[in-house]
């Protein structure tokens, strides 16, 4: 088949490329990287700062329009597949639609069915807007609510989410946000990882190395302020059992190296599953703190496994678990080798590859 990826999350897509490339398959990966994180793509579309970035992006797109013509499979990342208003996506898309045989939407991040079923049918005890019947009022939440509530952003995903050929949840928060409003075209296929099977040997006479990674805009919203507070105090607590690795804004492969170096990841306090970033970790034998929710494994089928440390969100719950850790170090080594064994069952960028070929195929004439 002849693919191609549009729009990249934690480098989603090009992980995927390189498993279904080893199908026997071309794949075109065309993206922004991901903004500053910079991840490999065939075609780079990110958008310089300002207005005159947009414009020379627009153009960018317009010379490009042959080349993204005469695929069998179009995915594209998110509904915001362009760094581009969203009024200004329709005729994109409109044009993949008519020159390619099949689009596929990729529910893995924010659009308006996250927002919109967390806000107000709230299926998720809690998450990035919701605390059980309570909406969130933190300063993100509000401005993703007003981005993607009563916008052209959500005429835009519904229109695709509406006439694309099918949809694929990353996760079983976007599964249980899309299923209910389309139950025959949703699909749940796990984010790929290129598996790297390391594990940290655990030293009882070294400390335990706690790693975090910081975003300022957004370090309310995912619970990275609580998250680091708690990993903080364990710290000054246990002064020679714990020590802490910060990563602020540092470009993808100086981030990678700071995590090889960590033997625990504190990772997204307000979700059910591992993403890409804590999954990335868990490759790697790192043991990950974070969202491990029953949900989870039972999404995957997994009966066995339980190598997340799950913590509720709440800075005592974060605390404990942390302590628990640093007072008993002897655990780590299992929940090391489950965590390289639950992504090499589930997660593997091959196996995932042939789902999604699974799925493209079936959706071809």
């Amino acid at each position: 088949m002849k693919i191609l990826l549009i729009g990249e999350y934690s480098n989603t897509h090009n992980t995927l490329a390189q498993g279904l490339r080893s199908l026997g398959h071309e794949v075109c990966v065309m993206s922004n990287g991901d903004f500053w994180k910079d991840y490999p793509r065939d075609i780079d579309v990110a958008r310089k700062p300002g207005k005159l970035g947009g414009i020379r992006l627009m153009l960018q797109l317009w010379t490009l329009l042959p080349k993204m013509r005469g695929y069998d499979v179009v995915q594209l990342i998110n509904p915001m597949f362009f760094q581009l208003k969203a009024e200004r996506l329709f005729f994109f898309y409109h044009y993949l639609r008519k020159h390619n045989k099949r689009v596929v939407l990729g529910a893995f991040g924010m659009d308006w069915y996250w927002v919109h079923e967390c806000t107000t049918n709230k299926p998720l005890r809690y998450s990035d807007f919701n605390f059980g019947n309570q909406v969130r009022t933190d300063a993100t939440a509000v401005k993703e609510q007003k981005d993607w509530l009563g916008t052209e952003k959500e005429r835009l995903n519904k229109m695709i989410a509406n006439d694309c050929d099918a949809i694929v949840t990353g996760l079983y928060e976007y599964d249980v946000c899309y299923r209910p409003h389309f139950p025959e075209k949703t699909h749940f296929i796990p984010y790929p990882i290129v598996p790297i099977n390391p594990i940290n040997p655990i030293n009882p006479t070294e400390p335990i190395k706690l790693f975090i990674g910081i975003s300022k805009q957004r370090s309310a919203y995912k619970g990275t302020d609580i998250m680091l507070t708690a990993a903080e105090d364990i710290v000054r607590k246990y002064p020679q059992q714990a020590v802490l690795l910060k990563a602020e804004g540092v470009p993808f492969e100086q981030y990678q190296h700071m995590m090889d170096n960590s033997d625990v990841l504190l990772d997204q306090l307000y979700a059910y599953t591992p993403a890409m970033n804590a999954l990335l970790a868990m490759s790697k034998g790192i043991v990950v703190v974070g969202g491990g929710e029953e949900e989870n494994y039972e999404i995957l089928h997994e009966d066995e496994l339980r190598p997340i440390i799950n913590v509720e969100p709440n800075y005592e719950s974060v605390f404990q678990a942390l302590e628990e850790l640093v007072l008993h170090p002897e655990k780590m080594l299992q929940l090391k080798r489950q965590s390289v064994e639950y992504v090499a069952k589930h997660h593997d960028y091959v196996k995932v590859a042939k789902r999604y070929e699974t799925l493209y195929q079936q959706l071809l004439p």
